[in-house]
């Protein structure tokens, strides 16, 4: 991971946070996105201190011009883009028959929207380099088959779709050797989680979805382009 380049969103808090911070010791420049500058500014202050280079950029991967802000910046930092992590996310607890619009397109734009947003820049700029990994952060949620609870149309439908676009993302990735895969986890120990679903046990921690994070974004992980990583973490 020596000075390759990675952006991760919603490196605030949660996993995105415990994801800036592993992949900053592996040796990346970490670019830190999220809607939260202190948050930012803090993580940003102890990765530096600790030897390790980070760029923080605030904004909010549901707006577009945002988002293109954050990959310009890049551009003009580094030149190059060889990871992104989509940490960032929302969730949002409404019965169906009380949802309404507002919420509803509030989640869809942060965890959907901002994801196609942030992928189709890398795409950008990761086809004129012929390289590139890109990892999303889907849910179990989103995954058929498997327990879903009241409240969360919302989130299921659009980590549903994240999980979709990262299918045909990495059909499309292949010929500019642009990796794509999807992490599904479980319960993983987080704010949101215990924001959202507090009778949930959670068998993960953020740190320990890192770790996974940093091998599909390693080249041990190149062999899991197109593949959704299904994460069966509740305790």
């Amino acid at each position: 991971m020596n000075n390759r380049v990675a952006i991760i969103t919603g490196a605030g808090r949660g996993v995105g946070r415990a994801t800036a911070e592993l992949f900053a010791r592996a040796g990346a420049k970490v670019v830190l996105f999220s809607r939260t500058h202190t948050q930012l500014e803090e993580l940003a202050t102890s990765i530096t201190r600790d030897g390790g280079e980070a760029l923080t950029v605030v904004g909010d991967v549901g707006r577009e011009e945002d988002v293109l802000a954050l990959f310009q910046q890049v551009r003009e930092r580094y030149g190059r883009l060889d990871i992104v992590v989509n940490c960032a996310g929302i969730v949002a607890v409404r019965p169906f028959i009380e949802m309404d619009t507002e919420t509803w397109d509030r989640v869809i734009n942060v965890n959907l929207r901002g994801t196609f947003l942030c992928c189709r820049e890398a795409f950008r700029m990761m086809s004129v380099q012929k390289q590139g990994v890109i990892i999303n952060i889907s849910s179990l949620s989103g995954v058929k088959g498997v327990e879903k609870f009241p409240g969360l149309s919302a989130y299921n439908v659009s980590k549903s779709g994240v999980a979709a676009l990262t299918e045909i993302l990495a059909v499309e990735g292949k010929p500019n050797n642009i990796r794509v895969c999807v992490v599904s986890p479980g319960a993983v120990d987080t704010q949101m989680l215990r924001e959202a679903a507090p009778q949930l046990k959670a068998g993960m921690t953020a740190e320990e979805m890192a770790e996974i994070l940093l091998f599909l974004a390693d080249d041990s992980g190149r062999m899991f382009s197109g593949s959704n990583i299904e994460l069966f973490t509740n305790a």
